[in-house]
């Protein structure tokens, strides 16, 4: 069955890392929703398409997020001034709209607390104007700031009405889905910009490789309706 998964289109099916080939392999699924159990949804379409020994199973944390409820309905957020003052000072990409939306940015107030984004955005102003850096916000802000993903174009319905928040104890989830599948899990975060690894079944699983292994983002949010695959290393 696994060979009946093919990469979605536009995108490739193989990258090689260090002079390895490792297969990405998307997975489609229904619309997951806060109904939906995590665990039982990776058990049901990915588990029967493991037959490699070594594939690891990854799923997109706005999946995860979603299964979760948090998933929050544009109308029912209610952006502070503060918000609103500190989204327009986002730097916008072509990749996302981040936290350059007010609902967004209201949402990282309330997941990371005020004194914490603030000292963000100064250190973000002293990295940009004085050592001609960028992207120190998120690091500062950390990885629930950069999980927030705002509504676009491209999400299917009706998350593209919605921010959705990262998933809450990633590590746990990812444990939880490799003991009812007996395949090692990895909770991503990726776009068509970059990728992180929010969380994994095991610590002997290298984050950093898996995050370059899925930066171009094999998987699909619209149409497509993949949100997760397994990672296969040939040869």
């Amino acid at each position: 069955m696994a060979t009946e998964l093919t990469p979605n289109e536009g995108k490739k099916g193989v990258t090689v890392i260090n002079g390895v080939s490792y297969q990405r392999l998307p997975i489609k699924t229904h619309l997951i929703t806060k109904d939906d159990d995590i665990v039982e949804v990776a058990y049901q379409y990915g588990a029967p398409v493991m037959t490699d020994k070594d594939d690891v199973l990854f799923i997109s944390e706005k999946c995860v997020a979603c299964s979760q409820g948090r998933a929050i309905p544009l109308e029912d957020i209610h952006p502070r001034k503060l918000a609103t003052w500190l989204s327009g000072h986002v730097t916008k990409t072509p990749h996302g709209i981040g936290l350059g939306m007010p609902e967004t940015m209201e949402m990282a107030l309330q997941e990371v607390g005020t004194p914490r984004i603030l000292f963000a955005a100064a250190v973000s102003v002293i990295g940009k104007k004085i050592f001609k850096k960028k992207g120190w916000f998120y690091d500062v802000a950390g990885y629930k700031a950069r999980s927030i993903d705002g509504p676009c174009h491209n999400t299917i319905p009706p998350y593209n009405q919605c921010v959705v928040l990262g998933p809450l104890e990633p590590d746990k989830v990812a444990c939880q889905i490799k003991e009812k599948i007996g395949y090692d899990v990895l909770i991503a975060d990726i776009n068509d910009l970059e990728g992180q690894i929010l969380g994994a079944s095991s610590k002997e699983l290298d984050k950093k490789l898996y995050a370059r292994i899925l930066k171009d983002n094999p998987l699909g949010q619209d149409c497509q309706q993949t949100p997760m695959g397994i990672i296969r290393k040939l040869g």
